[in-house]
Order: C-alpha cells, then structure tokens, then sequence
C-alpha cells in the first residue's frame, strides 16, 4: 500500500507537475508576464497606492500616534504619575517610613536591644554562667580529678606496685636468684670442687705433699672461704638490703 502511494505520488503528480508546468510555456509566460508584471506596474507604477501609503499610513501613523505617545503618555507620566509619586511617595515615605523606622524601630530596637537584650545577657548569661560554669567546672574537675588520681593512680599503681612488683621482684629475686645462686652455684661449686676436685686432687696428688699440701691450703681454702664467704655475704647483704629499700623507696615516691 505504501509503496502503491509512493509510486502513484511521484509518478503522476510529480511527474505531471514537472511536465506540465514546466514544460508548457503558456502557464509559465502568464505567471512571469501577468502575475508579475501586473503587480510589478500597478504597485509600483500607480501614484494612489505610494500616496495612499506614504500619506496616510506614514502620517497618520507618525502624527497620531508620536504625538499621542509623546504628548499623552509623556505628559501624563511625567506630570502625573513623575510629580504624584514623586511628592506623594517622597512625602510619604520620607514622612511616614523614615519617621516610623527612625522613631520607632530605631528607638524601640535601641531601647529594647541596648537595655532589655544587654542588661540581661550581661546580668543573667554572664553572671549565671560565669558562677554555674566556674562552679560546676570546678567540682566536676575536681571530682573528676580527685576520683581519677585517687582511683586510678592510688587504687592501679599501689595495688599494681604493691601487689606485681613487690610481689613479683621478691618472688622472683628471693626464690629465684636466691634458690638458683645458693641451690645450683653454691651447691655445684661446693659439691664439683668438694667431690670432684678435692677427690680428684685427694685421689691423684695426694702421694705428693707439696702438690696436695698447695692445693689443699691454697685451693680448696681459697675456693671455699672466697665462694663460700663472699657470695653468700654478698646476697646476704647486699642484694637483699637493696631489694628491701629499693621497693620500700619506690612504694612510697
């Protein structure tokens, strides 16, 4: 259907547009010669249109309406509404307007901001937070403080110091050190150069006499009056004593 229309347009009415139209002189030379030299001459030839045009249209419109515009329009805007508006809003408003807000709001906001808002921002906020502020900030660190140090520092490090490290050092220093010097060297030392060495020395040397009366005299007293004697003098009396004071310092600073 669609190309059935296709083909009836742009065959027969194209084509006979085409051919008749542009083909025969005769409509072609009477739309050139008449259509448009007819309004070629007569519009352009004949005086009574121009005239018509220039007088009528140009002077009605340039006089009717410029002298309407500029004599009504102009005038009366500018002498109505330009000198109303202008005595009767200046008078009002300067009046009216600037005396309301200068009297009034200028007077009332003055008054009312300067003396009510003022007064009590200074009485009342300054005053009540100064001494609410100063007062609860005060007790609220010194509470928080107080609480915080007494709690954390006094209750965690006292019980921490007091109770891990005293506990922990004394433990640790008495059992272990104490345990391991007079367990493992006093009782290794003592038990390897008494069984081992003075066996040894007893066994092997003890035919001669000068290497068994040196080692006897020298070695074994040397050995067990130094080891003996100072190690145990010294944990006696200096490890302990410096735990002790040390602890006792430390808890109480």
């Amino acid at each position: 259907m669609h190309a059935c229309i296709h083909t009836y347009i742009h065959t027969y009415i194209h084509t006979y547009i085409h051919t008749y139209i542009h083909t025969y002189t005769y409509i072609h030379t009477y739309i050139h010669t008449y259509i448009h030299t007819y309004i070629h001459t007569y519009i352009h030839t004949h005086t009574y249109i121009h005239t018509y045009i220039h007088t009528y249209i140009h002077t009605y419109i340039h006089t009717y309406i410029h002298t309407y515009i500029h004599t009504y329009i102009h005038t009366y805007i500018h002498t109505y509404i330009h000198t109303y508006m202008h005595a009767c809003m200046h008078a009002y408003i300067h009046t009216y307007i600037h005396t309301y807000i200068h009297t009034y709001l200028h007077t009332y906001i003055h008054t009312y901001i300067h003396t009510y808002i003022h007064t009590y921002i200074h009485t009342y906020i300054h005053t009540c937070m100064h001494a609410c502020m100063h007062a609860c900030m005060h007790a609220y660190i010194h509470a928080c403080m107080h609480a915080y140090i007494h709690t954390y520092i006094h209750t965690y490090l006292h019980t921490y110091i007091h109770t891990y490290i005293h506990t922990y050092i004394h433990t640790y220093i008495h059992t272990y050190i104490h345990t391991y010097i007079h367990t493992y060297i006093h009782t290794y030392i003592h038990t390897y150069i008494h069984t081992y060495i003075h066996t040894y020395i007893h066994t092997y040397l003890h035919t001669y006499t000068y290497i068994h009366t040196y080692i006897h005299t020298y070695i074994h007293t040397y050995i067990h009056t130094y080891i003996h004697t100072y190690i145990h003098t010294y944990i006696h009396t200096y490890i302990l004593p410096y735990k002790h004071t040390y602890m006792h310092a430390y808890m109480h600073s």
